[in-house]
């Protein structure tokens, strides 16, 4: 493996070496979109949250119970 030495201007505290393969995953990462959600989606997290603080929550055997999937 080849190595590169830092430029002079950078401390060596302020390098990082990564392998080649580790460098092309984080590439490849960087061309995923990254997910924004709407203003619609911000506010429905927010309610989401504040039920749970609340304890409004139900358990997975209760959602199912309430959606008529239990047998």
């Amino acid at each position: 493996m080849k190595t590169i030495n830092p430029q002079k201007k950078y401390q060596r505290s302020d390098t990082v070496t990564i392998s080649r393969r580790e460098y092309e995953y984080l590439i490849q990462l960087k061309k995923i979109a990254e997910f924004s959600p709407t203003l619609a989606q911000k506010k429905s997290l927010i309610r989401a949250e504040n039920n749970f603080k609340k304890g409004k929550t139900l358990s997975y055997n209760e959602l199912v119970q309430k959606l008529g999937l239990a047998n």
